[in-house]
């Protein structure tokens, strides 16, 4: 399981080289070493010791597919702000990362103490998981639903 509290780490100090890849990894994650070696100026071997090295850092997290959501019929995106008592948050965050229509869960400054996006076939299953699994949840006072109209940008990850 992913852990929710992630501690303090030593910044890892990125050089010219480290950054090239990184654009050029989130750009297109399946680019061979040898290519994107010949991008930055790099042979196939430093290129792949350098993303083995950055991966063992911590830097680069992992890799994987990113889903168009509308395209496989899930068609209600919604943010949720869930106010809890104090002494349930943790209980309830390692509850709600377990639960699949919740792809982001973050805890946050601010009146409400989550912050969380799902996604969902229909109104029916987004209205199934707030009556069955959020609302019933201890320690949940206030639960506030916005959905997704349009989507302008979405970047998996972050970008240097």
């Amino acid at each position: 399981m992913d852990q929710l509290i992630v501690p303090l780490q030593p910044v890892v100090e990125l050089d010219e080289y480290d950054r090239k890849i990184l654009d050029a990894l989130h750009d297109n994650g399946r680019i061979s070493y040898t290519d994107l070696g010949k991008d930055i100026g790099l042979s196939r071997v430093a290129v792949q010791a350098r993303i083995s090295s950055l991966m063992e850092q911590g830097v680069i997290e992992k890799f994987t597919a990113v889903i168009n959501p509308g395209r496989i019929g899930m068609s209600v995106s919604t943010f949720f702000n869930v106010d809890i008592e104090p002494q349930y948050l943790q209980q309830v965050a390692e509850k709600l990362s377990q639960e699949t229509e919740v792809t982001s869960l973050y805890h946050m400054t601010g009146p409400s103490k989550l912050h969380m996006h799902g996604i969902f076939n229909d109104f029916q299953q987004m209205e199934k998981f707030l009556v069955e699994k959020l609302y019933t949840m201890p320690g949940i006072v206030s639960v506030d639903c916005q959905m997704l109209i349009k989507r302008y940008k979405s970047r998996m990850g972050m970008k240097l």
